[in-house]
């Protein structure tokens, strides 16, 4: 036996330290190994819509409802299959409703109880009694246990239930435990929650999703472009921090800042009055559905031209800094002919500007801020790096995320891999060397920790600029396209300075070789993965499938953002994967919590299934399945190593 394995051998029999233990465990472990694979739920692009992503995260995307029928069949009608649904969605806020109409709510109770049980044993039967304990909440969890767990030994099994539901009506806790039986339905119906991307942007409300995940027993995070521009914004990247405070403005989510974070934007209002105070700002308007009154408004539309300006500013400066870049094309405020009133873009044709005021801009040093910008962007980015919630939401992010992941055989990020037109892997200039494939993804997510965690200083600016290029670039796998058009879907009317050429990549995913090239550059097996992403909305109005390439490609980015509904004519779509294979579903849009609860509706209307397997999927099949069997390898070394004498059995 080579050295450094009896190393290992000892320190696990320190675990381990008698042959009876290491007996024990190899036989627990190998149980988990036959038991149903758990559910994992995707979600992408949820863009700050609070409500409709927690009312799937309540719904599991329709597992909930998919337990209800499997565990009642006809027994139960429609209507009381909704209504059971809707009270492990909303528990509390049911029973309020309830009590309004129900005349004998001892017989409610009773039923309910007996219901949400049966519901209960279904959802924990494929866990270990270990991992259900630890899901059970610490003032019922006994209790709960007795009544999920089958017990031999009972003779009248009936009157022990009966006898111990009567006794929780009797002492006036039913409503404590039916909230509690409904909350750990919902806990244990989705063993792990994978978000694909843009949590932030948009809606108004991503804050509360943070915290919400932030409380969930189980996921990861696959970071979005819009997700990075604020973890750039949070490290005090300024240009991130101007994109932050124009998109938040341009959809009247400014309350995100002001409330949700403490941000306070009285600076850059103050300054924009002063600055823009004779200028209608036309151009500038809000977008969206937003309550602000008309000088809210007009306020609103000075303060989104003053930050879009020094935006455009900081973005220039920036990318003439980075010639590695190679994103010299974004710099545009040097083209402008201010006598003219137009711009020569880079392709050198001449356009007339929609707006062409620009009292900030000094036209020998254009990417130059005025002292009044300086002191505005000094005051933001001091506000982001010292907003104490922000900060925890992106440590959450930079814990739980990354820009990919491989999980149980599938290949999860948010964008795309960039690739050349004939489909091999696009080289790309990261600080001076190339990078491709996986390692162009490992090196830009390197250098966004080192933003935050590099000693040294010059790591730490290339790791806070590198995040506005993942926001920007066209060679960025979170953009994947030509360019960001901004400034000329704000300045030129011309439609065609705002095409943004998608990368090849969205041409070659229905090219099966392609596809299993990019499932091996990842380590993953193209007879049984997937590539599953988000960050471009499925035109499901025009007739378009989020399922690409016979299945190997699935898209879950189908509207969640109320502003992409136009064009997706959906609400979003959800993945399921559990022990019977892959389950897309396409949401409706969700109206509210409270039509939800009164009305009895849900948003899973369609579920489609993408790949069904031969048998059923167990957890020696998943990656921690292949880590348990290590594990148990590990552990007959250990046995082996008892018996002949080479490690000592610990008595005590």
């Amino acid at each position: 036996m080579r050295k450094e394995e009896l190393r290992y051998l000892q320190r696990l029999a320190e675990l381990y330290p008698t042959i009876g233990k290491a007996s024990t465990e190899i036989i627990n472990l190998q149980s988990i190994l036959n038991l149903p694979k758990g559910t994992e739920h995707f979600l992408s692009d949820l863009h700050g819509e609070y409500e409709a992503f927690s009312h799937v995260l309540r719904n599991g995307s329709g597992a909930v409802r998919k337990k209800i029928d499997d565990v009642f069949g006809h027994t139960l009608s429609n209507s009381d299959k909704r209504a059971l649904a809707t009270l492990i969605y909303y528990p509390k806020d049911k029973i309020d409703v309830i009590k309004n109409e129900e005349e004998d709510m001892e017989n409610w109770y009773k039923i309910t109880l007996y219901r949400l049980i049966e519901v209960c044993k279904t959802t924990a039967s494929k866990y270990t009694r270990s991992k259900v304990r630890k899901a059970l909440p610490a003032d019922y969890a006994y209790v709960i246990e007795e009544l999920i767990t089958e017990k031999a030994e009972v003779l009248d099994k009936e009157a022990y239930y009966d006898a111990i539901v009567n006794t929780i009506i009797q002492i006036g806790r039913a409503e404590n435990f039916i909230i509690a039986l409904a909350e750990l339905i919902q806990r244990l119906v989705v063993d792990h929650l994978h978000i694909l991307g843009d949590i932030y942007d948009r809606g108004p409300a991503p804050h509360f999703i943070m915290d919400r995940l932030m409380e969930y027993h189980s996921l990861d995070i696959q970071w979005g472009n819009h997700d990075v521009v604020w973890m750039g914004a949070a490290a005090g990247q300024q240009a991130c921090i101007a994109t932050v405070l124009r998109n938040s403005i341009r959809y009247g989510n400014l309350d995100i800042l002001e409330d949700g974070y403490g941000i306070n934007m009285l600076p850059l209002a103050t300054f924009a009055m002063e600055v823009y105070g004779e200028d209608s700002c036309e151009i500038f308007s809000i977008k969206g559905s937003s309550d602000y009154n008309i000088l809210e408004k007009e306020l609103g539309k000075k303060m989104h031209k003053a930050i879009a300006v020094i935006q455009f500013k900081l973005e220039g400066k920036l990318v003439r800094k980075h010639r590695e870049f190679q994103m010299e094309d974004r710099a545009l405020l040097h083209r402008i002919d201010p006598k003219k009133g137009t711009i020569v873009m880079p392709d050198g044709k001449e356009y007339p500007l929609r707006d062409t005021k620009f009292p900030t801009v000094d036209w020998n040093h254009p990417y130059e801020l005025t002292e009044g910008e300086r002191e505005v962007m000094d005051k933001l980015s001091s506000a982001f790096r010292n907003c104490e919630k922000l900060q925890r939401h992106i440590l959450f992010l930079l814990d739980k995320g990354g820009l990919y992941k491989a999980y149980n055989g599938n290949l999860l990020f948010h964008g795309s891999i960039p690739l050349n037109e004939d489909g091999t892997f696009r080289e790309v200039q990261i600080y001076g060397k190339s990078y491709k494939g996986k390692e162009l993804y490992d090196i830009l997510e390197a250098y966004v920790r080192r933003a935050y965690y590099a000693v040294d200083k010059e790591e730490q600016k290339k790791g806070r600029d590198i995040m506005w290029y993942i926001w920007a670039a066209p060679n960025s796998p979170l953009f994947g396209k030509s360019k960001m058009s901004t400034f000329e879907r704000y300045f030129i009317e011309d439609p065609a300075t705002h095409e943004e050429k998608k990368n090849a990549y969205y041409r070659l995913w229905e090219k099966e070789e392609i596809v299993d090239q990019m499932l091996l550059e990842f380590g993953l097996d193209p007879e049984k993965g997937h590539i599953i992403n988000g960050h471009v909305p499925v035109h499901q109005s025009e007739g378009e499938s989020p399922v690409k390439c016979n299945g190997k490609v699935i898209v879950i980015d189908g509207g969640f953002c109320k502003a992409y509904r136009k064009v997706t004519g959906i609400a979003g779509y959800t993945l399921i994967y559990n022990s019977y294979g892959l389950t897309l579903c396409a949401h409706e849009p969700f109206t509210s919590k409270a039509d939800a609860i009164a009305k009895e509706t849900d948003i899973a209307s369609n579920r489609v299934a993408v790949r069904y397997t031969p048998r059923r999927l167990l957890v020696g099949d998943t990656d921690t399945g292949y880590a348990l069997k290590e594990r148990i390898q590990e552990l007959i070394q250990l046995l082996e190593a008892y018996r002949k004498g080479i490690i000592k059995e610990k008595s005590k």
